[in-house]
């Protein structure tokens, strides 16, 4: 076992990428901190915000697609080996 490099790996995160919610999440964040100075800029906020909702619920149904496909291949790869 190589405890440098598993040091190394947990201090700088080597080879984890964030999570797609983790981007989301931050830009939310900065949508919701941003201060509209005029009623065109409050509009533009609020369609970057229900663009982001529904870029969420995209990634939540690909997530999940995702999820059933991985269940199906390990299920086909137990009956290839039985």
């Amino acid at each position: 076992m190589d405890y440098r490099r598993l040091t190394r790996q947990f201090i700088m995160n080597e080879g984890k990428v964030p999570a797609t919610s983790s981007y989301l999440d931050s830009i939310s964040e900065v949508l919701e901190n941003i201060m509209p100075r005029s009623k065109k800029d409050a509009r533009r906020i609020e369609m970057a915000k229900e663009s982001l909702k529904q870029v969420r619920r995209q990634t939540r149904r690909l997530q999940e697609r995702v999820n059933v496909l991985e269940e199906q291949v390990s299920v086909l790869e137990e009956n290839k080996e039985s």
